[in-house]
């Protein structure tokens, strides 16, 4: 009779320690498990955040290096222009780069992992399902290049008196142009996008593994600083002349659409037919790529952690 008692207080006890167990187990394990929703969005929503802190940092020498883009001129000329037109017009035009930057980078982000993980289940090559993504993501932020376009005729001083904002400047291209007006300069967007984009992403990834564990979160977002700003200025010097091509072919309202061939002949013969010259800027881009794509993929990595 004893026997059975201390039998049946031992299997209770046995029962009562695997449920404990059990429930402390799915207390602890719960936080893991993020909702769907926020888990398919992040992305979006980090590399949208980071353009948002990238462009209001970074717009005013963006301003500077267009003008050098723009006329061929050295950053001393450049930098009196823009003194010499006061603080009114320094921000003018930052709308369009605002929301265009925060979409793109948006878009840039969440594609690109939207398009990496089915062909990651598939069975592709790491290198060629990255290339595959950023060409994919490149291509859809093409899509957005109307605020780029917007922006291109809101920095030209030639139009500083006929355009007061940006809604303005839309609505006079949409009512007295054609659509493909907004696309102008699409050829070199598309060629600098996509693969500026793969070589991104695999690089990042390839630092990111290189670079030593850091459990300091300052440390963290220092490492995280260089190595989007190395990546960021390395590919802004490679594709400078896409973007030479991209402005003079935007500066223009109406009349035909060049080719990019064109665009480039015209250029160099304007700058004395040296190579040399089309990098007129390129200094100043590399310091603006470092800052804003550090600040880019520092801001990105702080608020994929947040959520």
């Amino acid at each position: 009779m004893s026997c059975e008692c201390g039998e049946q207080e031992m299997s209770e006890r046995h029962l009562l320690d695997r449920t404990s167990v059990a429930e402390s187990h799915l207390v602890m394990s719960a936080p893991a498990h993020k909702p769907g929703s926020l888990q398919h969005w992040k992305e979006f929503m980090c590399g949208g955040g980071s353009a948002f802190c990238n462009i209001l940092i970074s717009y005013p020498l963006n301003k500077l290096i267009f003008r050098q883009m723009m006329h061929g001129v050295h950053t001393t000329f450049a930098l009196n222009q823009l003194q010499r037109e006061g603080l009114t017009y320094l921000y003018r035009g930052m709308l369009p780069p605002l929301l265009q930057k925060t979409l793109s980078m948006s878009v840039m982000f969440g594609v690109y992992d939207e398009s990496l993980q089915p062909l990651l289940r598939l069975g592709f090559d790491p290198y060629l399902a990255k290339a595959t993504s950023g060409i994919v993501a490149g291509c859809c932020e093409a899509t957005l290049m109307p605020f780029e376009r917007v922006q291109t005729l809101l920095i030209h001083p030639e139009y500083h008196y006929k355009f007061k904002n940006t809604a303005h400047a839309a609505m006079h291209i949409a009512k007295h142009y054609p659509i493909k007006e907004f696309y102008r300069g699409l050829l070199p967007i598309l060629f600098r996008n996509g693969p500026s984009n793969s070589l991104f992403f695999i690089l990042r990834d390839e630092v990111k593994a290189r670079m030593p564990q850091q459990e300091n979160n300052l440390y963290q977002g220092i490492q995280n600083f260089v190595a989007g700003a190395s990546i960021g200025a390395f590919l802004s010097t490679l594709f400078y002349p896409l973007n030479v091509i991209k402005v003079n072919m935007q500066c223009r309202l109406g009349g035909s659409h060049q080719s990019i061939f064109f665009e480039f002949k015209d250029i160099l013969s304007k700058r004395d037919f040296k190579l040399l010259n089309l990098y007129h800027g390129a200094l100043l881009n590399i310091s603006r790529a470092f800052l804003s794509w550090g600040i880019t993929n520092a801001s990105y990595e702080v608020l994929k952690k947040i959520l």
